[in-house]
């Protein structure tokens, strides 16, 4: 059972998720212990959502990010359609409940809009087979309205801990054998109390970051031994609209990843006919080893035996996103079949000192989103502040 089809079947049963207990943990805002200085690795979904929580708390604490922006996978763009196009975290997976439980202030109404797919209306081709959404196992998920997951973190989260967030700060090292915790980037020396490390599996398990002391060897196999999907996204815009809402393509074995086409456009206050590619695991493979012309032709291919040519008569433009050649990420996220307790040991924090925040460093219970990424946020400040 791969972690989706987990969390569907716990809908059907009526079973809540064992996560969820934990925003009710963190709805009082009093400080049962303070923490001190508050490190935060990172300006994700996690790293953002942590800065947020221990803001609305007055903890002290800094963001540090290695790239320019903030934001992580959630990464948009609004230069190629006239609507934001989500060249990362796309779809809303769980409840829109969730968009209140981050944002913890039931003061604030949240705008972000929403749409659902049509199940009766709505299909993929799956192997030459019409197949519905609900078959394809999209039957709870949303597309955003003229907005993005970038857009509600933009709008909601970020004004009140902009100013804390350093940019360009590479982390080379986490010291955290003394009373302090010590943090170098590019020769800077960072100081805390605490460390809240939100960075990709990825570039842990690249090595990019130097633990002093080694972190624990059940973790440092955790992080050896878990699988991180490749992946990319594309979208194509043409002149006419000749393309289901969803074109799954089989993957064997199911595990090894997923491949999409999709009407980018679904749900939008527009007239451009856009269509995304969501590719991860082997899925994504034939992508992120092409050239951009070589990829277009490919991808140009792949549309015209489903439409009979259609797709290289109406093509406009297209632009593409590997998130394995992003320096920050190295890749997607971690697989749907992994085991859940590799997961677990993931989020574990490590001598009261260092602890886990974001997709891949959750209970187990779920991964690989940015609702679990959230989540995890308000899991780590739970305990951090016990």
């Amino acid at each position: 059972m791969t972690r989706k089809e987990f969390v569907r079947l716990c809908g059907v049963l009526g079973v809540g998720l064992p996560l969820q207990s934990v925003f009710s943990s963190c709805k009082d805002d009093s400080i049962s212990t303070n923490p001190g200085k508050v490190l935060i690795i990172g300006a994700g979904a996690a790293g953002l959502s942590t800065a947020y929580l221990l803001n609305q708390r007055g903890i002290e604490f800094q963001i540090l990010e290695a790239s320019n922006a903030h934001g992580g996978r959630m990464k948009r763009t609004l230069d190629f359609a006239n609507f934001p196009i989500p060249l990362g975290a796309e779809w809303l997976h769980v409840e829109r409940g969730i968009f209140d439980e981050i944002v913890n202030d039931s003061s604030v109404d949240i705008g972000i809009k929403t749409t659902p797919y049509d199940l009766e209306n709505d299909y993929g081709l799956y192997d030459g087979e019409e197949l519905s959404i609900e078959d394809l196992g999209f039957e709870s998920d949303q597309k955003f309205v003229n907005a993005t997951w970038f857009d509600f973190f933009e709008q909601y989260i970020v004004p009140s801990v902009k100013d804390r967030i350093a940019y360009n700060k590479v982390i080379e090292t986490i010291d955290y054998s003394g009373e302090q915790i010590s943090v170098s980037a590019a020769g800077e020396q960072f100081t805390a109390d605490k460390v809240i490390v939100t960075v990709p599996v990825k570039i842990l398990q690249n090595e990019s970051i130097n633990f002093i002391p080694e972190l624990p060897s059940n973790k440092i196999d955790a992080i050896r031994d878990v699988t991180v999907w490749d992946g990319c996204k594309a979208f194509i815009e043409f002149s006419e609209k000749f393309y289901p809402a969803i074109v799954e393509f089989r993957i064997q074995p199911r595990s090894a990843g997923q491949k999409l086409y999709y009407d980018a456009s679904y749900g939008q206050n527009t007239n451009q006919n856009i269509v995304g590619l969501f590719a991860v695991g082997t899925g994504a493979q034939p992508y992120i080893q092409l050239s951009d012309e070589e990829l277009i032709e490919y991808i140009l291919a792949e549309l015209d035996e489903l439409s009979d040519g259609k797709a290289s008569e109406t093509y406009v433009k297209h632009i593409f996103q590997n998130w394995n050649a992003e320096p920050f990420a190295n890749g997607a996220y971690v697989y749907d079949s992994e085991n859940w307790r590799r997961v677990r040991t993931l989020g574990e924090s490590v001598g009261d000192k260092l602890y886990f925040a974001g997709d891949a460093y959750t209970t187990g219970d779920d991964w690989g989103s940015v609702h679990t990424a959230a989540r995890s946020a308000k899991r780590a400040v739970s305990e951090m502040l016990g």
